[in-house]
Parts: C-alpha cells; sequence; structure tokens
C-alpha cells in the first residue's frame, strides 16, 4: 500500500514543525525515519497516522486523502506511538480484545488474538496485567495492538527506546519480519536498526528532507569516499602513508593498523599493495567498507 506525502507544512502556533515535506512510498518498502531531537519526524508520522492535521498540503494513503477518508485510512494503518500508550490495568488478552472491538473486529477475535499473541512472541505472559510486564514486552503488547486489525501499513516512532540489547535484538528481528508482508515506517536514533531492517531512509532535520535514499546509497552521499582498514606486520608511519597517490586522511587504529579514507571516487587499494611492495611492508589484511550511516547522519544534521 503507498503513502504519498505532497508539500506537507505544520505549524504549532508561530513554530514550523515542517516545512514542505514530499516523499512517497510504494507497497512493501520498509522505510526509516531520522532526524536528530525535534527534527519533526513524531510530527509527520501522526500526521500520516491521522492524528493531527497538516497545516498545508496532503497525504493519501492508498490513494485516499487522509483528510476527506481519515476513517477509512485509519483502518489501514497500525500505529505504534513514542510513549506506547497501554492500559497496564488491563491483562494482555483483555487489552487485545478491547483494541479489537474498537476496529469492530467481531468474526473470529479470539483467533486473530491468538494468531497476534504468537506473531509478537506473547504466549508466555498473554494471561498477565500489563503493568507486571517488562518493557520490552510491554513494546511487544505496543506492537499487537497495531497489528490486532491486519493493517497494511505500520507506523513504529521509536519501538526499541529503553530496551536492552537482549530486548532490542528481538524486537528488530520481529519487525524485519513484519516488515516482509507490510509498507512499513520505522523511527529510530538508533542507525544499526536502520541498516539491518529499512531498505530506504529519510533524513529529516529542522522539518525539512535533508536526505531521501536507499540505505546502500547514502554511504557514498556525502563525498562518495571510502575507509579502507590496512594492517601490516610491523608498526607504521602514518605520515608514509599520506605520500600514496588518492589518499585524503589517515587514522591510526594501533601502531600496526591504520583506516585510510580515500579521495572522492577513488579506488586506492591497488596503490597501497604496490606501496607495500616498494617499501618492503607485509600487509596483513586489508578490507573496505563505506562511510557508516551513521556519520552520513552526523554530516547531514550537524549545524
Amino acid at each position: 500500500m503507498s503513502i504519498e506525502v505532497r508539500n506537507i507544512t505544520k505549524f504549532f502556533g508561530r513554530q514550523k514543525a515542517l516545512d514542505n515535506v514530499s516523499f512517497t512510498i510504494h507497497p512493501g518498502e520498509v522505510v526509516g525515519l531520522l532526524g536528530p531531537n525535534g527534527a519533526g519526524k513524531s510530527t509527520l508520522m501522526k500526521i500520516i497516522a491521522c492524528f493531527i492535521p497538516p497545516t498545508k498540503g496532503d497525504v493519501f494513503v492508498d490513494g485516499m486523502d487522509i483528510v476527506e477518508h481519515s476513517l477509512d485510512v485509519r483502518k489501514k494503518i497500525g500505529y505504534l506511538p513514542e510513549n506506547n500508550p497501554l492500559y497496564t490495568d488491563m491483562y494482555v488478552k483483555e487489552y487485545l480484545e478491547f483494541i479489537g472491538g474498537i476496529y469492530k473486529i467481531k468474526d473470529k477475535i479470539s483467533k486473530r488474538i491468538n494468531k497476534i499473541i504468537e506473531i509478537t512472541g506473547l504466549e508466555l505472559e498473554q494471561n498477565k496485567k500489563i503493568n507486571a510486564l517488562s518493557k520490552g514486552y510491554r513494546q511487544r503488547v505496543g506492537l499487537a495492538q497495531a497489528l490486532i486489525h491486519d493493517p497494511d501499513v505500520l507506523i513504529l516512532d521509536e519501538p526499541t527506546s529503553g530496551l536492552d540489547p537482549n530486548q532490542l535484538l528481538e524486537i528488530r528481528n520481529l519487525i524485519a519480519a513484519i516488515g516482509k508482508e507490510k509498507t512499513v515506517i520505522l523511527s529510530t536514533h538508533i542507525m544499526q536498526e536502520v541498516e539491518a531492517i529499512c531498505q530506504r531512509a529519510i533524513i529529516i532535520d529542522s522539518g525539512k528532507i535533508v536526505a531521501d535514499d536507499l540505505t546502500s546509497n547514502l554511504s557514498r552521499r556525502k563525498g562518495n569516499f571510502e575507509y579502507i582498514d590496512v594492517e601490516f606486520h610491523s608498526p607504521i608511519d602514518p605520515d608514509i602513508i599520506k605520500t600514496i597517490a588518492g589518499v585524503k586522511e589517515v587514522t591510526m587504529v594501533n601502531e600496526r593498523t591504520c583506516r585510510i579514507k580515500s579521495k572522492a571516487n577513488t579506488d586506492i587499494r591497488a596503490d597501497i599493495f604496490n606501496f607495500a611492495v616498494k617499501k618492503n611492508l607485509t600487509v596483513i589484511s586489508l578490507s573496505k567498507t563505506g562511510q557508516s550511516l551513521e556519520k552520513v547522519f552526523q554530516q547531514l544534521t550537524k549545524k
């Protein structure tokens, strides 16, 4: 199911939270929505989820305007807000039955709840009160309520915030599995999540889109340079490495290993080997990587 955002602007009083934002998400895409705190990510997600209206512009979900067809759009969207509001005095199954009632799921509601409990890994916790669950399992309940009506679009605002590494991995794997069947918008500050789950990333800064590309392409967006890690058999002087053609910067990882930043559009691996031969140096290992998504994010959003 497609999402089309056209020239969205949002004001809160005199403060402009979003400034002429436009993009299209195609059916089945998993898109990471990135940006520093206050960039406008949550505001944008709330607008798409019909939680708040835009000041200007239009949003279409499956061709339906979110203002004119708000109720129809909401039926197609599952939304997990950042603060994951839950009725913590309810039991897990009781809460999901309540949410199912809101969506007017009447036929086979018990079967649907059992399926969602299985999908989200809540089998062992389904008969507990929500206030007795760990934060990781509360996030699972939040995902379960977002999925109970089998939406075509899933909007997740910081779904792994505050989780420990084990819980984070579990929720990440769960979202990746869900993303195989649904269109997903995921907001997060954890770049590894985006690289692991999302095919594409949209970066917002001060209410404006500063990047929109495949995650595999973003590492080449700023300058198109690469990093090459080289380990030598013996200690090496970084100043000598800087004499190699195409080298832009050298950082020592330890006395025998250096990280070389190449100039734009330059593959210097052959030059490094030729240099080593001329200097009678032994190369133990050599590996090439692009910029990390985190580095690209910092470059695009720094003031």
